[in-house]
């Protein structure tokens, strides 16, 4: 009986031992998941419409990296102040 008692303590105390492995796991992962969910918000709207990803895709060939960053640029802030209102 003494032996079961043993095991059961041992037992109680390696679950609360990988239950705090989880918490910090967890802890330590949070700001990656922030990025992960918003990378996977990005795909999920790019996936809901395939139109505005293949446009997006056409301008960059188009005009370039630099060229349509720097529009980007100028129309961000117009198009924030606009989905404000």
């Amino acid at each position: 009986m003494g032996r079961l008692r043993q095991l059961v303590r041992r037992r109680q105390a390696l679950v609360a031992r990988s239950a705090d492995y989880r918490a910090r796991i967890a802890a330590d992962l949070e700001p990656l998941a922030r990025k992960v969910a918003a990378a996977d918000r990005a795909v999920a709207t790019l996936r809901a419409h395939p139109v505005i990803a293949a446009a997006a895709a056409g301008a960059i060939a188009f005009m370039g990296p630099r060229r349509l960053l720097s529009w980007g640029a100028r129309v961000l802030p117009i198009y924030s102040l606009l989905r404000r209102l």
